[in-house]
């Protein structure tokens, strides 16, 4: 018997691989992208700057949107759209066109960079597309080649780089292949959900005060093709569902006074019931009418907790944008001389994980399998007992960090830069929450001071690394923030702060963190376009943090009242 299941598990396997080489070769795209960039290679070669590689990435889009506010719909739109960005690199892997350009292809002030358009149908769109292929490789040929030329000039007139890694690196060769999703499984009934978030969003209408209250889903579908001239060949799938839920109000001197929640999930039937939606969002409300009578702060350093969205936020902007490879070769270096040395207290771990599905109970928004430059994901252990042991890596390598590991990543028409995916903050020595406002009373009174805060909800943040001679300074948008009081006052809700700082003086500050992580869902904009991400952390306390007091609008709230119930 053990020799008969022997062989029926070996028969089941070949089976399994011939259906699945069966499968590539009835994709019709992905044999016209091989085609296509065989051909093209061949050609470019007879020219006098010839490539010395060249891939394909192409995007296979489907978007759901629908848009709900103060019970009715307010926009509701499905389109699907197939793009493709080729990338030509000319010299050699020592120098080559993207050494002093992270981007293959001249974009707008927006950082919108041009893309091919592809048809739809891959029986009667081949001919067009054979013909967008080329044309936008052509452009891509000639940018490729000027940016090449100023690449050598560059070198032989700036003085030498303090890293002296060179342009490209070698790179596995990868053959990964997932079937297209049944078109059945891509549908979406948007006539329900336009139902249901109109149910969520009338909440809304209950208040006046209101400025703003919405309601938004995002139903995505993404199948993503690449091809290099290696022989790597990477075509994956991507669903997800996204609700957000936002609303604001005016105060009275004028400030504005946004807060906002997301739900993910992998497919649309996980997402959240509506009775739970709409007790969140009539939480909101409440949550919006006191704060817009709390006080508004003055300018503060001193001891804060940071919940663990709030934290999550946190260390993406001041520590995952300064572990991305690519911006240690020049003016973002904060931490590139800080391998080997300890950078957080001996209990914290720091990871980014693509391959993570889930986490503490959440789906990931930052989960794949091979990233943008065909390389397979990996999880990388940037901090393990406080040490700094790793950055995140693209194709383009660092001193000391030769090779890729799965990090290179874009979206649009942008090429792949080292971005983060999973950024997950551990610790070996948890704290309560109790233990962590005891402490954080205990640090406000030995600093002398009468409050400390605690930092319940973020909304976003963003974080200059010293790149282009920018001040190297992070700034983190709380949206709830609470004064804790040393002598046993009830918490204070108060508006205004922004949280400020450098990351080095930050990080130094850090004291501990607590036994219960959280998720924050977002997507992260930079050079190479906005890429889904997810940060997860528990609470942290922090000795010593900086404020500043939030820019006001200059806007009064409306003299009219909002209009009246029909």
């Amino acid at each position: 018997m053990k020799k008969l299941g022997l062989i029926i598990v070996s028969c089941f396997l070949s089976m399994l691989m011939v259906q699945k080489t069966y499968a590539q070769s009835e994709d019709k795209l992905l044999q016209l992208l091989k085609q296509e960039l065989a051909a093209d290679m061949q050609e470019l070669q007879k020219q006098e700057n010839p490539p010395y590689h060249m891939n394909f990435r192409v995007m296979d889009d489907r978007n759901v949107r629908i848009q709900s506010a103060f019970g009715a719909t307010m926009s509701s739109s499905e389109q699907r759209v197939r793009t493709l960005v080729p990338q030509v690199r000319v010299g050699d892997t020592k120098l080559d066109n993207f050494k002093y350009n992270a981007m293959g292809a001249q974009g707008d002030r927006n950082g919108n960079y041009p893309m091919a358009y592809l048809g739809l149908d891959d029986e009667k769109g081949e001919d067009a597309s054979r013909q967008s292929i080329w044309a936008e490789v052509m452009k891509r040929y000639n940018f490729a080649v000027e940016a090449y030329q100023q690449a050598k000039t560059q070198s032989q007139v700036s003085v030498a780089d303090e890293d002296k890694a060179p342009s490209f690196s070698e790179a596995p060769v990868e053959k990964y292949y997932e079937a297209p999703i049944p078109a059945e499984k891509q549908a979406i009934d948007r006539a329900a959900w336009e139902k249901r978030l109109n149910e969520v969003s009338a909440v809304f209408k209950e208040s006046p005060l209101l400025q703003s209250g919405d309601v938004s889903l995002t139903y995505r579908v993404l199948r993503t093709y690449f091809v290099n001239t290696e022989g790597t060949e990477v075509v994956q799938n991507r669903t997800y569902a996204r609700i957000m839920i936002s609303a604001s109000m005016k105060a009275d001197d004028g400030m504005e006074l946004p807060l906002n929640m997301s739900y993910f999930a992998y497919d649309p039937k996980d997402l959240p019931a509506n009775d739970r939606m709409i007790a969140d969002a009539k939480d909101m409300v409440k949550r919006l009418t006191v704060l817009r009578d709390a006080p508004v702060v003055n300018p503060y350093t001193g001891p804060a907790i940071l919940s663990g969205p709030a934290s999550g936020v946190f260390f993406h902007e001041i520590f995952g944008h300064r572990i991305e490879g690519h911006r240690l070769k020049g003016g973002g270096e904060t931490f590139k001389k800080k391998v080997g040395e300890l950078v957080l207290p001996a209990e914290f771990q720091v990871y980014c994980d693509p391959t993570l599905r889930s986490y503490a109970g959440e789906a990931l928004n930052g989960f794949y399998l091979y990233d943008d430059q065909g390389v397979k994901a990996r999880r990388v252990d940037v901090v393990k007992d406080g040490i700094l042991r790793e950055f995140l890596m693209s194709r383009v390598p660092l001193d000391g960090f030769p090779s890729s590991n799965g990090h290179g990543r874009t979206s649009g028409g942008g090429d792949p830069v080292s971005r983060q995916s999973n950024l997950v903050v551990e610790t070996t020595a948890p704290k309560t929450e109790a233990q962590l406002r005891s402490m954080l009373i205990e640090e406000a009174k030995r600093q002398g001071k009468e409050y400390g805060y605690y930092f319940k909800e973020v909304t976003s943040g963003f974080t200059l690394t010293g790149e282009g001679g920018s001040l190297n300074s992070f700034n983190v948008t709380p949206l709830e923030v609470y004064r804790v009081y040393v002598d046993g006052r009830p918490d204070e809700l108060v508006r205004g702060v922004d949280l400020i700082g450098t990351p080095l003086s930050m990080f130094s500050n850090i004291v501990c963190a607590g036994d219960k992580p959280s998720v924050f869902t977002g997507e992260c904009g930079a050079e190479s376009g906005w890429v889904p991400v997810t940060a997860s952390s528990p609470m942290i306390l922090v000795s010593k943090i900086e404020t500043q007091r939030r820019e006001k609008s200059r806007e009064l709230p409306p003299i009219l009242p909002a209009p009246g119930k029909n």
